[in-house]
């Protein structure tokens, strides 16, 4: 009875340690006599007990790793502060368990080196601009030294860049003044704008008023050239009228008693005007004479 129940512990423990259960992405690494005997995948399987071990187990999940803070030189001799964080993923168990004997220390440390050589290489300008190309400069050294470790470098992004605290009061100043001196070019622009708007429409104003001068002229003259016009029509139409009545019969009589009437007007009123002693004709043959002269000379515009 106590052969059977030790044969039973036994058995046991011969399968608790034969039958291996390995979870979704993991795999565990076999050794056979302490030599490599291949990689478990997942799901149950099956080992020899005593002979079989599992020596090194992987998960081939993305494994973020915190970079520790370093000092860096820039190229114009700066001290700036610099952490990160490194993304990697297991692709090869074999290697991951032969090929280094601390993968983890391996990437971390090849990681902090290749970062100082590569912000080295730039001003410290140019470390806040290039982010990306560190990055990835970063990610492609690591990734070519790491396959012989048989892990895949997936991505590297710098989590912080410190300068010292007089370099940031520096940056500020720097940044205040670039930002004074683009608030300085834009008052100027407007102010430059305003002027031209001015003048530009002072001379469109100009230009309007000077228009309006202009026709203003142009319907004077217009205006008056009509008027001119219309007083000569009407002229003419009254000498017609006037020379029409004087061919009537009759016309010339009240034609010389109208200029007899007009000279006796004028002598009264050259008597009534005058200051001084007046002299008038000692007959009214002259006042006739005048008469007689301007009825000739209405005949004659008659006769033309």
């Amino acid at each position: 009875m106590e052969i059977a129940i030790i044969l039973f512990v036994i058995a046991v423990i011969f399968i608790a340690r034969a039958v291996k259960i390995v979870p979704q992405q993991h795999a565990w690494v076999k050794e056979r006599l302490g030599k490599y005997a291949g990689t478990l995948t997942p799901g149950p399987k099956f080992i020899i007990p005593f002979v079989d071990r599992i020596a090194y187990k992987h998960s081939l999940k993305e494994i973020p790793l915190d970079v520790p803070s370093q000092v860096c030189i820039t190229k114009d001799n700066t001290q700036l502060q610099v952490d990160g964080i490194l993304y990697f993923q297991v692709t090869d168990p074999m290697r991951a368990s032969y090929g280094s004997s601390n993968y983890i220390t391996a990437i971390s440390q090849l990681a902090q080196t290749t970062l100082r050589s590569v912000i080295g290489k730039l001003e410290l300008d140019k470390t806040f601009e290039e982010r990306d190309m560190i990055n990835a400069q970063v990610v492609q050294a690591i990734d070519e030294a790491a396959l012989n470790w048989g892990v895949k470098v997936l991505r590297y992004e710098i989590k912080d860049l410190t300068p010292p605290a007089e370099i940031l009061r520096a940056m500020q100043a720097q940044i205040t003044a670039e930002r004074e001196k683009r608030a300085l070019i834009a008052a100027s622009e407007g102010r430059r704008q305003e002027q031209i708007n001015i003048a530009t429409g002072e001379r469109e104003a100009f230009i309007a008023r000077s228009e309006g001068e202009k026709q203003a002229a142009i319907n004077n003259a217009q205006g008056e050239a009509a008027a001119i016009t219309a007083v000569a029509d009407a002229t003419a139409q009254a000498i017609e009228r006037i020379a029409a009545a004087i061919r009537q019969p009759g016309g010339e009589q009240a034609v010389q008693l109208k200029v007899a009437e007009k000279a006796v007007e004028a002598y009264g009123k050259v008597a009534a005007d005058a200051t001084t002693t007046l002299i008038v004709p000692s007959n009214m043959t002259e006042v006739s004479a005048l008469v007689s002269s301007a009825m000739k000379m209405i005949q004659t515009q008659l006769r033309s």
